[in-house]
């Protein structure tokens, strides 16, 4: 979990099994037959999305569409989302396997651009398969929430305890401009309804089984889909798994401390090496880049048009950059040039080549900017719309007001660098209604096929403990590999798990529980 602003949780109808309803099922669920039944209609992909990809490996075999799924699976009748969708055609010479749908993760990543920019690295897989991914509900092409810039109004870290009311009341204007701006998708939005999408395009894509490789919160909705519709599970790998039990404050909290040891980690390797702006001595390195973010934070840098560039927005780069030790030494040159000449043109370059939810790009941005049509605060504002709507922890007025203080600490503690924009999330949600017990409570000891989860012993947003934990919850289905490396998931950052899970879902090939992958080299 990992981000900035939105929306509230519902309870929603969960459906276990094939997730069709007819119309007059004696069960009294919703009549659903026009959504299992449509077509997806197929066709040449528009704007950026089309640029990137004819920039990313040629748009010939890429196509684009979207399903309609309901706004409300409760009540169909109150309206529809439009959900986007691209296909990347199968190279095989005869019929294909069938889909294999990807999640890049987030929450609030968008499908659609990142896979129109890394064609490449799943080339593999479109020997078999028709290689698809989305913009889930509220993201990117389909329906995008915003809160406009009322996330970035309020400074949950400044003024101390006393000012806690005052921040609790920024909160909640914060609420209502995101409420405002987002529609009728916002209060809708969620992990356990964007499964059940999931199921919807399934159906229209004409498979009887959901193949399914999910990164990062990826791994969160694929266990929910397994929980869900356990019959309709075909091959699935969760690569970067979270967690399915730890609140929001919990996650933020967690993140903070694996970036910040991923930061040390950078700073240690920067110093070690000849020309790093930080000097020889690690230790200082460290106490430099707090000061650099507070002096950027106090005094940003101002382009000629007016726009700033502050301390935060150097700790987002970061927080991206991170992910990838590949990205490492354009890390350093970058931030050489801001210390050097004040100049921060390579790290915004390099915000703008990093993929949103921690999976490298090889190819220009994956980010939200998919069209115009598309708000820039989308993705920030999508991660606190299912954050909250998956987290059924939210406590009242006065427990936050005594809290809020110790929060911080334990926030800045956690990581000096990084706390203060991991607290945001956890503030965020106060306010709005607690979100579904479903996931806490019922996604666990599932009955599919074998399951393939990936965890990264080096991974500065999930921790490897989260696979574990994750793995006892989804019962013996769930077959674990340990990647002993370093990064964000560990697809595209290791051969040897690359050829794992691509033996799994193309050959049915499945590691032995406990098998692990050596860190590669370089």
């Amino acid at each position: 979990m990992r981000g900035a602003c939105a929306v509230a949780g519902v309870t929603v109808l969960v459906v276990v099994g094939a997730g069709m309803a007819a119309a007059g099922d004696e069960s009294g669920r919703p009549d659903l037959a026009r959504y299992y039944t449509q077509k997806i209609k197929w066709g040449t992909c528009k704007g950026d999305t089309e640029a990137m990809a004819e920039a990313t490996g040629g748009a010939k075999d890429i196509r684009c569409g979207h399903v309609s799924v309901p706004l409300d699976y409760a009540d169909p009748a109150s309206g529809d989302v439009d959900v986007a969708m691209i296909r990347m055609k199968s190279s095989a010479s005869g019929k294909p396997r069938g889909s294999l749908l990807l999640n890049f993760g987030g929450p609030g990543g968008p499908g659609v651009s990142a896979l129109a920019g890394a064609q490449k690295d799943f080339g593999f897989l479109s020997k078999d398969y028709d290689v698809v991914s989305f913009d889930p509900r509220g993201v990117g092409l389909s329906e995008p929430v915003s809160c406009g810039d009322a996330d970035k109004s309020t400074d949950p870290s400044s003024g101390g305890t006393g000012d806690a009311a005052a921040v609790l009341a920024e909160m909640r204007k914060v609420a209502a401009e995101c409420a405002k701006k987002s529609g009728p998708v916002l209060p809708h939005m969620g992990t356990v309804n964007v499964s059940r999408d999931l199921d919807v395009m399934r159906q229209a894509l004409g498979d009887k089984k959901l193949n399914y490789l999910g990164f990062s919160y990826g791994t969160r909705l694929g266990a929910v889909y397994a929980a869900q519709f356990p019959k309709n599970v075909g091959r699935m790998v969760l690569d970067g798994v979270d967690t399915l039990t730890e609140p929001v404050a919990e996650q933020s909290l967690v993140t903070a401390e694996g970036r910040q040891t991923a930061l040390d980690n950078f700073l240690t390797w920067c110093t070690g090496n000849a020309g790093c702006v930080f000097g020889t001595d690690s230790r200082s390195a460290r106490k430099g880049m707090v000061r650099l973010i507070k002096d950027m934070d106090q005094m940003p840098l101002r382009s000629l048009d007016g726009a700033e560039f502050t301390g935060q927005d150097v700790v987002g780069v970061l927080g991206q950059a991170l992910y990838s030790r590949q990205a490492w030494p354009a890390l350093s040159q970058a931030l050489g040039a801001l210390l050097a000449d004040g100049d921060p043109r390579a790290l915004i370059r390099m915000s703008g080549g990093l993929a949103p939810t921690g999976i490298p790009s090889t190819g220009p941005s994956t980010g939200p900017a998919a069209g115009e049509e598309v708000p820039a605060d989308n993705m920030a504002a999508a991660l606190m719309g299912v954050n909250c709507a998956d987290d059924p922890d939210r406590p009242d007025a006065a427990h936050i007001e005594k809290e809020v203080g110790k929060l911080q600490k334990q926030f800045d503690d956690a990581s000096p660098v990084f706390g203060k924009s991991m607290l945001m999330p956890v503030l965020l949600c106060f306010g709005r209604p607690a979100g579904t017990k479903y996931i806490r409570e019922d996604v666990r000891d599932v009955k599919t096929p074998k399951l393939l989860l990936v965890g990264t012993r080096g991974d500065p947003a999930t921790p490897y403990r989260w696979t574990e934990e994750t793995a006892r919850r989804l019962g013996s289905q769930a077959v674990v590999l340990d990647n002993k490396g370093d990064g964000h998931t560990g697809y595209l950052g290791s051969t040897c798990v690359q050829d794992k899970v691509n033996g799994f879902l193309l050959y049915g090939e499945t590691p032995k529980s406990g098998e692990s992958c050596a860190a590669d080299e370089g």
